[in-house]
């Protein structure tokens, strides 16, 4: 009897002790990461960075699988069938709250486990040169007086378009809007004065700002940016406004918490990795930390902008 209860006390032990040592071993393979957009955009590009430098902090490589298709949402819906053991990892964007709002998609940043927000590209509020208006407070006070006048270029029903409805909401102000596929697109015909205004970020807009041909009036980010110190904040000018797009780490809903930690302080210290920061600048976007509590805050007050300006995004 001792023998037996012995043994099975030696079993319950070894049992108890092996869960532990399991989590600590994760991961002991490669963890797929499903990108779900084309190779060589701008997200593909970002991500083939994480995974190219996080070996040396996570420890197995990140092969990625591209799986693009109707703004991302083929991608992130088969990541989100993927078994939630740690072993798979995914990417979004604004561009998903959106096509979830819009009705593009019934797939939701709730349906994942955000890991942590890795890279920001500001958005700035960009405009053409006139006599009508020289800084953001000129440009509110027109566009006051004269609702609808100011022509905006955005992607309809996409990231930008929910830029420029968040600087409406922020300012009750009322844009026209003029819809183009993309930045370089709706930038250029500013360039050419065929829109008041437009949605842009240092890579496709600062050569016409250095050149006069075109202004940066505000950027959403929390501090300026280090490129365009000239350029104030939204917030130093009493608006509540980040505008990014950012590019974060999700995982399948219901992955183990160890998995998740452990993915996410291999990518904080990827974050603080010089040789990983110096390529995501060159790239054309900045790395913006922020661990799991703060992503999913981040992506928690967006969604109720995003919400609130649902009418907006479905014209």
């Amino acid at each position: 009897m001792f023998f037996r209860t012995g043994f099975a006390a030696l079993c319950a032990a070894a049992t108890l002790s092996a869960a532990p040592l399991a989590a600590q071993d994760y991961p002991e393979r490669p963890v797929e990461f499903i990108v779900p957009w084309s190779p060589g955009g701008g997200s593909d590009t970002l991500m083939r960075l994480v995974a190219g430098n996080i070996q040396p902090h996570l420890g197995v490589e990140l092969p990625i699988i591209n799986m693009p298709g109707v703004g991302g949402t083929v991608g992130l819906r088969e990541a989100s069938r993927r078994k939630a053991d740690g072993y798979t990892i995914s990417q979004v964007h604004e561009g998903l709250l959106v096509a979830t709002e819009t009705g593009i998609t019934d797939l939701a940043w709730s349906d994942f486990e955000p890991i942590a927000l890795m890279t920001a590209s500001p958005q700035y509020l960009v405009v053409h040169p006139t006599d009508d208006y020289g800084n953001l407070e000129e440009f509110v006070s027109y566009a006051k007086e004269n609702p609808g006048e100011i022509t905006i270029g955005v992607t309809l029903g996409g990231v930008p378009h929910l830029h420029a409805a968040m600087i409406e909401q922020a300012f009750d102000i009322q844009f026209s809007y003029v819809g183009y596929e993309g930045t370089g697109e709706r930038v250029r015909a500013l360039v050419g004065g065929n829109l008041d205004a437009a949605i842009g970020d240092i890579s496709s807009s600062q050569e016409f700002v250095e050149n006069g041909d075109l202004q940066f009036l505000a950027v959403g980010s929390p501090e300026r940016v280090e490129e365009t110190p000239d350029v104030p904040t939204f917030m130093e000018l009493g608006a509540d406004l980040e505008l990014y797009v950012t590019r974060g780490i999700v995982m399948p809903k219901g992955a183990p918490q160890e998995a998740r930690d452990k993915m996410e302080a291999a990518l904080e210290a990827l974050s603080k990795d010089e040789t990983y920061i110096e390529q995501t600048n060159n790239a054309g976007a900045s790395v913006m930390f922020r661990g799991q509590d703060g992503y999913r805050a981040y992506l928690e007050k967006l969604d109720a902008t995003v919400t609130s300006l649902s009418e907006v995004l479905a014209q």
